[in-house]
């Protein structure tokens, strides 16, 4: 089973939360405490993290650059009464994998972390490792190697990747992306996606995301 860690100093909405995970078949556990959140997080491995920003002794964005700093990928949804678009860009910019403010339906947040847990379609062959040409990626570790070499990647680079990758050829747009990699209704202003396609192109190479005019991203 898979086990969350449900960062949140209002007791009565941990409490909600745990509770509606435990009979959904997950393992909750809870800290009202951003630092222990950033401990647990390092010792107990959980496999996604429930983040909210306002924190009684750190915020939930210094959790969140704390772990990504340490390298832990983790998916991260952060849970926030804020829900201007500046506080979203910066928490997703940040690292985060989703966002959802305050309040929220719980039938809601347990989809999006189905969506953030979730594997399939996974390849053919049945392993946890998806390949194109002389890139490969390896889902359960997390890893990425571009031409016989290992490439570091953030947990939101690795997903936009990910999603290129099961897609190969294919031309995605930018409410595709936002959907499958942000999981979220995202502000048609932002330039979110472009901001990623280009660390992507850092990384791998710039012909390897192809910008194909009014349509999309395709990887080559």
């Amino acid at each position: 089973m898979s086990t969350i860690l449900i960062v949140e100093d209002e007791a009565r909405i941990a409490s909600f939360i745990a509770k509606g995970l435990k009979a959904a078949g997950f393992v909750p556990r809870t800290t009202a405490l951003g630092r222990e959140a950033v401990e647990l997080a390092l010792q107990g491995d959980p496999d996604l993290i429930l983040l909210d920003v306002g924190l009684p002794d750190i915020s939930g964005f210094e959790v969140l650059t704390a772990l990504r700093g340490q390298g832990v990928t983790t998916p991260v949804i952060m849970l926030t009464a804020r829900s201007s678009v500046a506080d979203r860009v910066a928490g997703l910019q940040g690292g985060a994998d989703d966002y959802m403010p305050k309040p929220f339906s719980f039938e809601e947040l347990l989809a999006r972390i189905r969506l953030r847990l979730r594997t399939d379609p996974v390849p053919a062959e049945g392993t946890m490792a998806l390949t194109h040409r002389d890139l490969s990626l390896d889902i359960k570790t997390r890893r990425a190697n571009v031409a016989g070499k290992d490439v570091e990647l953030s947990a939101r680079e690795f997903s936009l990747l990910e999603t290129f990758m099961r897609h190969p050829g294919q031309v995605l747009s930018r409410e595709q992306l936002l959907s499958t990699v942000w999981g979220m209704d995202f502000d048609p202003g932002s330039n979110v996606v472009e901001v990623y396609v280009s660390y992507l192109r850092s990384k791998l190479g710039k012909e390897r995301v192809r910008t194909v005019r009014g349509m999309g991203y395709r990887l080559e």
